[in-house]
């Protein structure tokens, strides 16, 4: 007879009425979501809405005390600490290593939950950890100490780790976190790489809403310990939600590259009136103070202001430097009572 192989596992992951919190303060309230499987999840939302909090009770990490997590339909605090390892990785915040350890070593402690007293290190080990490594691109660096590393190596290299564990579903706290722009694009390129050649269920915080919309499949936008909405980044990013949510005036436009929700903060000095917008900025207080013309009194005033201080304490003013810029500077530092910046 002929063996015919089943349909590969795909893994789920929910949550119930979800309620978490920190010394009797709830952060979490009767939250309920699911995951989409096989696709990219961005949690977004501003500081201390809970999106650390959510992202750590998915992971088993917190305990609700209302709700439940579901793991494949179950519980997953009902579920053996090893086998919800071998279904899900997680990458927090702030990950430490032991002093010295290098790239292998490292990386091959991901595959403690599918080791046994009875079952040591075997070929296939090697060759998951292998694997992990050559998709992050630190094979090349695998006997180096974490220590020497950069940020950008350094993320790579526990992402390679939570990849050794071979789970179908991969958990990231602010992954891009103290990453410079390239490496941040280099992470979330990864990323997205291992979601399509694997088909991995990747959920992850992020606090740039357009990186969010660029890598993001699926968004979850949280307050206040609640889920505003949620959907694909047009249906989410808009400018009444982002107001909403940040408390921000915005402007949402198509990204010019990759055409996802691009969100333009106004701000309260998003303008500038007092100067035409094709002349580059002045690149001192003179030619500023003549490009505002009539519409400022400063430069006037400056000037009259340094001319009193020199007639009245002889040429110290003058001294200071010649330049018609620093004059105007020391007036208005004396005018205010205060010393030159020179003087400090």
């Amino acid at each position: 007879m002929e063996n015919s192989v089943g349909p590969e596992i795909v893994h789920s992951l929910a949550a119930d009425g979800l309620a978490v919190g920190y010394d009797q303060r709830e952060i979490i309230h009767d939250l309920s979501v699911r995951i989409p499987t096989g696709r990219i999840t961005v949690i977004v939302g501003a500081n201390a809405c809970g999106k650390s909090t959510l992202l750590k009770t998915l992971a088993r990490l917190l305990k609700p005390s209302r709700g439940s997590v579901l793991l494949d339909g179950k519980s997953i605090q009902s579920i053996p600490t090893r086998e919800v390892a071998t279904k899900l990785g997680l990458l927090p915040q702030s990950p430490t290593a032991p002093e010295g350890i290098t790239v292998a070593d490292l990386v091959g402690r991901g595959r403690y939950p599918r080791t046994r007293w009875i079952r040591q290190w075997t070929k296939t080990d090697d060759e998951a950890v292998a694997a992990a490594m050559t998709s992050t691109d630190v094979l090349s660096i695998a006997d180096r100490p974490i220590d020497e590393l950069s940020g950008g190596q350094r993320q790579r290299v526990w992402i390679a780790m939570a990849l050794a564990q071979e789970t179908d579903i991969l958990l990231l706290d602010e992954p891009t976190t103290f990453l410079d722009l390239t490496h941040q694009f280099e992470v979330l390129d990864l990323l997205v790489d291992l979601n399509k050649q694997h088909e991995r269920t990747i959920v992850l915080v992020l606090h740039d809403l357009n990186q969010a919309c660029r890598f993001g499949d699926h968004l979850i936008a949280m307050k206040d310990g609640a889920i505003v909405c949620e959907g694909n980044p047009s249906e989410v990013i808009t400018e009444e939600v982002v107001q909403d949510i940040f408390g921000l005036a915005v402007k949402v436009i198509p990204d010019p590259v990759a055409g996802t929700p691009m969100v333009v903060p106004l701000g309260r000095h998003t303008t500038r009136t007092d100067r035409p917008q094709d002349t580059p900025p002045p690149t001192d207080a003179a030619s500023a103070a003549r490009e505002s013309g009539s519409g400022n009194a400063w430069p006037a005033s400056a000037e009259a202001a340094a001319g009193s201080r020199g007639a009245g304490s002889g040429a110290s003013v003058g001294a200071a430097s010649d330049s018609l810029a620093a004059q105007a500077l020391a007036a208005s530092a004396a005018a205010s009572g205060i010393c030159r910046p020179s003087d400090r």
